[in-house]
């Protein structure tokens, strides 16, 4: 996306004075050594946060503090998080990002290029190493709950896959399909409804009871880890068809 960006010359008449931009400056500087002073100068505070997280673990449906944290005692956060994704993956979308490759009705997500001739041993390391990352990213998101891992982790890892069949370039990936769409909103939906379900059970929308904590988190878990991976996947090989028509100029 920055790779079409181009240079302007403005005219001396447009943006701040110079006495505009020096009291600009005057006050962005003394604000920050402000905060520079009271972050030096004040108390520091008991790490309190992380020995309530461990207290109150047995209920939190997880073993691993981290995911408690993130899908438990702050789990808005990372709905947020999810929203955040979901916003990104909405405003790369857009058709001009695959200018020319939608002009027929896309039905499968992922095609084969059999046009694309690709070296044997890239193609041998690639039959070994998809499925490997697929399996990584299954480990890491079912140890999340145990151990360092979970959906994010989960959902890199098996990006990281779909990257590098397109860099092999004897596969396509269409995202101009209703299924594709619903799979990048999918982690955001299911969290939204297991907010949902869980208000209907205790009355407020994500303190999850602690019979039914640990389903909960793998239930989101699950639908983040896809919607990741995918969104991922997306910024990537949208980036990338943006910047071969820029290097295809340049070498003309």
């Amino acid at each position: 996306m920055f790779l079409k960006l181009e240079t302007r010359e403005t005219g001396s008449d447009v943006g701040l004075s110079t006495l505009a931009c020096f009291l600009l400056g005057v006050v962005i500087t003394t604000l920050s050594a402000a905060l520079i002073i009271a972050v030096i100068v004040s108390d520091k505070a008991a790490p309190e946060l992380a020995s309530l997280a461990m207290q109150n673990l047995n209920t939190s449906g997880v073993e691993n503090p981290v995911t408690a944290v993130l899908l438990n005692f702050r789990s808005y956060d990372t709905l947020l998080e999810i929203a955040v994704l979901l916003i990104v993956a909405v405003a790369v979308l857009p058709d001009q990002c695959f200018a020319g490759k939608t002009s027929l009705p896309a039905k499968r997500f992922l095609s084969r290029n059999v046009k694309h001739q690709v070296n044997p041993v890239l193609a041998g390391l690639l039959k070994w190493l998809v499925p490997l990352a697929l399996l990584v990213g299954g480990y890491l998101l079912w140890i999340g709950a145990y151990a360092p891992g979970g959906a994010f982790q989960a959902g890199a890892v098996i990006a990281g896959a779909g990257v590098a069949l397109s860099l092999a370039g004897q596969h396509d990936f269409t995202w101009q399909t209703t299924s594709v769409r619903i799979t990048l909103s999918l982690g955001l939906l299911v969290f939204i409804v297991v907010a949902a379900i869980n208000n209907l059970i205790t009355g407020t929308t994500l303190q999850y009871p602690v019979s039914y904590a640990g389903l909960f988190i793998l239930i989101i878990e699950v639908a983040a880890t896809i919607s990741i991976a995918a969104i991922l996947l997306l910024l990537f090989v949208c980036l990338k068809a943006i910047a071969e028509p820029a290097r295809e100029g340049d070498t003309q």
